[in-house]
């Protein structure tokens, strides 16, 4: 009886080998060999220099990966980072430089409001001028996915510049880390995707909102229901794929920005197989 337990026990053994090895398409659970440093400013200045004055006051928290074994992919990374978080004309920067020579030409364009301030003191009149030269930005980065060589991560934006209110902005964006290139639309759906994912994201808009039917979002802040359509501003993950749609993107300001989140079972129809992203879907 011994031996035969024992005889069973090593079939059992060579059959688990066996299985795992033939499992090659599991997902990875560890975060990408790469590293990340960040930079933080918090700068405030005064029109005029008088500490009686409105003032300007930027914040940002810059993310961003420092370290990883391919030193030409790094770069390009790095380049993405910048060119997401800060606009075109500092792209061929390096991190800090982007952070310092931003930082610099914010409170300079703030300083350029000085002498219509100066204006607006010398009418002497009743009007209140301080809140309309009161200026504030605020910016971020998140690092969303990190694993099986892609790297998600969103850029949020908030300011205001002395109008009725401020604005928002979530920015997305999906690396392929073998590549160091962005991942688009065009990457990972099918040709002619374009018309069944907007009326995916119509229907999940709709039921967010509780609606039953998707043309009553326009009785709710929401613009033209036929206006909606994929908008390349997407996160992916484990589970499946986010868009977001921001402030007067597909709706009032009141509205803000608008998350919709697809498994990745509800669009497979949609993707190709051979995506970069293709690892991440269960089969």
């Amino acid at each position: 009886m011994s031996t035969q337990i024992s005889k069973s026990l090593i079939a059992l053994f060579f059959l688990g080998m066996f299985v795992t090895g033939c499992n090659t398409n599991t997902k990875q659970t560890a975060d990408n060999d790469i590293k990340f440093d960040s930079i933080r400013v918090d700068r405030t200045y005064h029109l005029l220099n008088n500490p009686d004055n409105p003032n300007c006051n930027l914040q940002l928290n810059f993310t961003y990966p420092a370290k990883f074994s391919d030193k030409e992919i790094l770069k390009k990374i790095q380049n993405d980072f910048v060119l997401s978080y800060f606009g075109e004309n500092y792209e061929n920067l390096s991190p800090e430089e982007a952070v310092a020579k931003y930082t610099e030409d914010y409170l300079n364009n703030y300083k350029e409001l000085e002498a219509d301030f100066k204006a607006e003191l010398e009418k002497k009149d009743d009007l209140p001028v301080g809140a309309w030269f009161s200026y504030f930005e605020m910016s971020s980065d998140e690092i969303v996915y990190n694993q099986n060589d892609i790297l998600s991560y969103t850029v949020s934006f908030e300011n205001y510049t002395g109008g009725a209110h401020g604005s928002h902005a979530y920015n997305n964006h999906v690396i392929n880390l073998k590549t160091g290139n962005a991942i688009t639309e065009e990457d990972i759906f099918i040709e002619n995707f374009q018309d069944s994912l907007a009326q995916i994201l119509i229907d999940h808009i709709a039921k967010q909102n509780k609606v039953e039917n998707p043309k009553d979002l326009e009785n709710i802040g929401f613009f033209s229901v036929e206006e909606i359509f994929p908008n390349g501003n997407f996160l992916v993950d484990e589970d499946g794929i986010t868009y977001t749609f921001n402030e007067y993107e597909i709706a009032a300001y009141v509205v803000r920005e608008t998350n919709v989140f697809l498994p990745y079972a509800e669009i497979l129809y949609l993707l190709k197989k051979d995506s970069p992203i293709a690892k991440l879907i269960d089969n």
